[in-house]
């Protein structure tokens, strides 16, 4: 790990600042030889935590920016390594040569979030808090953002250690017992743990129930808008979405296949999905979009049924409802308000009717604020929902393997037999927090960052 990594922390775009980022034994004496402090000092010498400026020059020795550089000694940093930092003008030439400049000097390309990989390694976060890092980065709500940063704060990791630390106790006592039965150890009883593992398994349940929540707070809520042909279902995307995403015509069955376009719709983040209008078919083609539509509205958090309440509801309209109906959140829009109407609300067997104008933007407002009651909600977003599919995982599997123990005690089954399923918890909730974790999973996650990160 003493190797010295190098990357751009900023990206490639002109920007008004943009950051060199070097971590490892001797990175200051690397950084060192590409950058000369005003003062005459040398970088590796410089105050602690605190900019300087200098001048960084290029592979040829030529002065390619007048830039600031700070120098943060370990163990107090982001890797807890030596950690150097230039930051420059942002002009993607000057960090490219700057960059080319350092890897002279003795450093080595950055690979995919390496630096919070070496964060995670050397202990300056847990796996939780790094995998919360990246769900940061990509947030793309306050409220993603705040939970994501909550569990970069140790939110989750202070919620699972204490149920680690009770299995790690009970394990322990039961192995010092049977290791060291002529010392003075207090009897193993397994009835002295049925109420701690009783409480951290409901604990566990409790974190599992947020998931829904958490799905849709980082990924938005999934809307299928379905109807039969020609109602508008393209014309309502394209109206959401802000732009013509969607192509429109008065040609039925022109959305052969779902499109999907993510849009802000009041304080909800929706993934829209357009459907191919449901309908009975003799062209293949369009039958496959019509499965690939009932398949969307099983799959989707929320439904949007479109008629053209310009024209009586239709057998084809009854067809779609019926499909609806089984969704868990359903709405129903009656567009085209323009040319009048001749649907009535309560001719709509949903909780939610509302008439809409996809090509003036009648009553859309309204549809955000059904949308907001249904998902925006109160959830608390401070770390405390799980968002990550991994983790739910694990942890499902932690949940599971304590009930099994539960059960064992309550069959009075011995002792070993009941602490398998503790140690498969254990063993499931260091997964979580990286104590377990294989090496192919670490890198699997840390793929999933920019280099630089």
């Amino acid at each position: 790990m003493s190797s010295v990594i190098a990357a751009v922390s900023t990206g490639n775009q002109i920007s008004a600042i943009g950051i060199l980022r070097l971590t490892g034994t001797d990175c200051a004496q690397v950084a060192g030889k590409v950058f000369t402090l005003n003062s005459g000092v040398p970088l590796w010498e410089a105050p602690n935590r605190k900019l300087v400026l200098g001048t960084l020059t290029d592979t040829k020795g030529r002065v390619i920016d007048q830039c600031m550089a700070v120098y943060t000694r370990a163990p107090h940093t982001y890797t807890g390594e030596d950690t150097v930092e230039f930051h420059c003008h942002g002009s993607p030439a000057v960090l490219a040569e700057g960059l080319n400049a350092l890897f002279a000097a003795g450093a080595v390309p950055a690979k995919r979030g390496e630096f919070t990989k070496r964060a995670f390694l050397n202990g300056q976060l847990d796996l939780t808090q790094a995998e919360a890092v990246i769900d940061l980065i990509e947030a793309e709500t306050a409220d993603a953002a705040a939970n994501a940063a909550g569990q970069v704060g140790g939110r989750l990791q202070k919620a699972l250690a204490p149920i680690y630390d009770d299995l790690t106790n009970l394990c322990s006592h039961f192995h010092a017992v049977l290791d060291y039965p002529d010392e003075d150890i207090e009897d193993f009883g397994l009835d002295n743990y049925a109420g701690t593992l009783r409480s951290n398994a409901k604990t566990l349940y409790a974190l599992l129930q947020t998931y829904g929540q958490g799905r849709i707070l980082r990924q938005g809520v999934a809307a299928a808008i379905v109807g039969k042909p020609n109602v508008g279902k393209s014309s309502l995307l394209n109206a959401l979405a802000g732009y013509e995403r969607v192509i429109v015509t008065e040609i039925a069955g022109t959305t052969r296949d779902t499109v999907e376009e993510t849009v802000m719709l009041g304080a909800t983040r929706l993934r829209l999905i357009d459907t191919a209008g449901i309908r009975q078919t003799e062209d293949r083609i369009e039958a496959i979009g019509v499965e690939r539509s009932k398949q969307a509205v099983e799959n989707a958090d929320l439904v949007l049924f479109v008629c053209d309440g310009s024209q009586p509801l239709s057998d084809e309209d009854k067809e779609v409802i019926d499909v609806c109906l089984d969704a868990d959140n359903a709405i129903a829009l009656i567009n085209k308000t323009d040319l009048g109407s001749v649907v009535q609300p309560s001719d709509l067997p949903f909780m939610q009717v509302i008439p809409v104008c996809t090509k003036t933007g009648e009553g859309l407002d309204l549809l955000a604020d059904a949308v907001d009651v249904m998902f925006a909600g109160d959830m608390p977003c401070d770390g405390s929902i799980l968002t990550n599919p991994r983790q739910f995982d694990a942890i499902r599997r932690a949940y599971e393997s304590m009930l099994s123990a539960l059960q064992g005690l309550k069959l009075a089954q011995t002792p070993d037999a009941v602490l398998l399923d503790v140690e498969a918890a254990m063993e499931a909730m260091g997964e979580v927090t990286g104590n377990t974790v294989r090496e192919d999973i670490t890198a699997r996650i840390f793929e999933r960052f920019c280099v630089g990160k």
